[in-house]
């Protein structure tokens, strides 16, 4: 296990963690924001009356209104990344994450508006009849290269391979892995159920929801995602409200270091701009998904003549999504004050590592060590041998880490009683033999459980974990929900229809599975399946920027011929 995270956190480094890939993503929403002259500010109202079904007309072909194709692609995005990915992204990079992923929010409205117009564009229908639309469509059909000769070289083809390859496999490595599994640990942690049995329950549910295709997934989604929204609204709310006194000094810290980086505060050991400024970024890219190309499988099956009306509804994505939910999660951490406080938990062994020396957390010098060994900028010597164990205290003199924090109060216990007896450790880590005993002790916490210990400091006192549990269950379901969708159109591409009940099948086993696997290993895996599939989409949304341009006036010119009374936002 330990192997294999190391391996996808390589790869990531090189890829969605490197600094090429933040500005790729990031240079491609400024690029069409100023190309097209801020879509996301000047059409949004137009959008919402098109969501509305204002301008809707009779014999539009599609398989879902505009509102489902939004609540479908909603539920896709309003997930883990919101509870989860944002309590990581504060956990790894201070406050100012959060502003960076608001930043990429913004952004990522125009870039959606861009890649749902181009999808829904050239969508196809598959021999059953039911739309099959996504980047791949328009990669095939429109990202050929031409030769003088008359002869096609057919890149877009192969380009739409890789892109339905990648899709499939984040299908598993964003919406089904790593929801299933943020479910599982936040009802463990909440209501003492074990994860195989949450696990078999919610497999057991996502089965009957996909096997009925997009109809049923756009009905189930379109009560479901108003409904856990409000509820997590409440919670967050009461938060909020009930540490007032935060709200200022909240918004300061997000918007005080954003271009320093966070200094060390608490159990934080501190964040670099460039790490801060990456890790918002990436979570902002794994919350609302704006460019990974994902969205616009699910807007190509709305009902509508033309392609540009459900590229606007697409602009409502990420304002809901990261600019409304995300900040009350970043607010609910910031405000109740939990983001840098260690607390008593259970240690997971990839977010552990043990040294070989002592080092105070008080000390500047030494959190600058530990944050420079943890960012693999200047390696500390680490421990190996033998742990001795009296009544499950340690006796070597040593430093433990886990969750980016220095360790207090360790006790190793085995079947929940303290142990005694010695533990192999090799490069820092328990090794395989020694895993049947567990560390606990007060450390930092990310993801969802950090959230969950977060809406506990409200006047619902220990029942904001039960909102945070419910709301985490509904929004992580509803997106393995609609990621299951974005896999079988991707299946359909490659292979036909007839393959798409197998890949369900495959689909909600994996689900099942992830229920008890390790936390932070799915965290890797999902970001770089983000990463395989963001880079073929932006590289073609942007090789196609005229295209779009021109589509995009063509729609006003005839809106405005069948709307003559309305005002619109667009010079024709």
């Amino acid at each position: 296990m330990h192997q294999l995270n190391e391996f996808f956190q390589d790869l990531h480094s090189i890829l969605g963690g490197h600094q090429w890939f933040v500005y790729f993503l990031v240079g491609t929403g400024i690029f069409f924001t100023i190309y097209l002259k801020f879509p996301q500010i000047r059409y949004f109202n137009h959008a919402v009356k098109i969501v509305k079904g204002k301008f809707d007309k009779k014999g539009d072909q599609g398989d879902t209104s505009h509102f489902q194709a939004l609540t479908t692609a909603l539920s896709g995005t309003v997930g883990t990344g919101n509870i989860a990915g944002v309590a990581f992204a504060i956990f790894m990079g201070g406050p100012a994450a959060l502003f960076w992923m608001l930043v990429t929010a913004f952004l990522g409205m125009c870039t959606k508006f861009v890649e749902v117009t181009l999808s829904h564009k050239y969508r196809d229908f598959d021999e059953k009849g039911q739309v099959a639309g996504g980047p791949m469509y328009y990669m095939k059909k429109r990202l050929n290269i031409n030769l003088k000769n008359g002869k096609v070289i057919k890149t877009g083809k192969w380009l739409g391979i890789f892109f339905a390859a990648a899709t499939i496999l984040s299908s598993f490595g964003s919406g089904s892995m790593p929801q299933i599994n943020s479910i599982t640990d936040s009802v463990l942690a909440t209501f003492g159920i074990q994860r195989i049995i949450t696990g078999a329950v919610m497999a057991v549910l996502l089965a009957f929801v996909i096997i009925g295709g997009i109809k049923r997934i756009a009905k189930v989604t379109e009560k479901l995602v108003p409904g856990m929204a409000l509820i997590y609204l409440i919670g967050a709310l009461a938060v909020i409200i009930t540490n007032y006194q935060n709200i200022i000094p909240s918004f300061g810290a997000i918007f005080s270091n954003i271009f320093t980086g966070q200094a060390a505060v608490g159990g934080f050991l501190g964040a670099s701009f460039a790490f801060m400024f990456n890790q918002g970024v990436n979570r902002g890219l794994f919350s609302n998904e704006a460019g990974q190309g994902s969205a616009p499988i699910a807007h190509s099956a709305a009902r509508a003549h033309e392609p540009v009306s459900e590229g606007l509804v697409a602009i409502l994505e990420p304002f809901i999504d990261t600019l409304v939910i995300c900040t009350l999660t970043g607010l609910v951490l910031l405000s109740s004050g939990v983001w840098n406080e260690k607390i008593e938990n259970q240690f997971q062994s990839t977010d552990m590592i043990i040294f070989a020396d002592t080092y105070n957390g008080e000390l500047k010098e030494d959190q600058q060590a530990i944050f420079k060994h943890l960012t693999n900028e200047s390696l500390l010597p680490v421990f190996n041998g033998e742990l001795e164990i009296v009544e499950g205290e340690i006796q070597n003199t040593l430093t433990v880490v886990h969750a980016r924090s220095i360790a207090e109060d360790i006790k190793i216990l085995y079947d929940n009683k303290p142990y005694n007896g010695k533990i192999n450790i090799a490069d820092g880590k328990v090794e395989s033999g020694g895993a049947s005993v567990v560390f606990t002790g007060k450390s930092l916490i990310h993801s969802a459980p950090l959230t969950a210990v977060a809406f506990t400091r409200s006047f619902f006192g220990e029942w904001g974990k039960y909102i945070v549990s419910i709301g985490l269950l509904l929004f992580a379901f509803s997106t393995a929900i609609s990621w299951s969708y974005y896999g079988d159109r991707s299946v359909t591409f490659l292979f036909g229809a007839k393959y798409v009940f197998l890949y369900r099948i495959f689909y909600v086993v994996g689900f099942f599975f992830a229920g008890f696997t390790d936390t932070t290993i799915i965290w890797n895996l999902s970001l770089l399946t983000v990463v395989f599939m963001a880079i073929p989409n932006l590289t073609g949304i942007l090789l196609l920027h005229r295209e779009v341009r021109s589509t995009v006036k063509d729609y006003w010119v005839q809106f405005k011929s069948e709307h003559p009374d309305v005002e619109i936002p667009e010079k024709v």
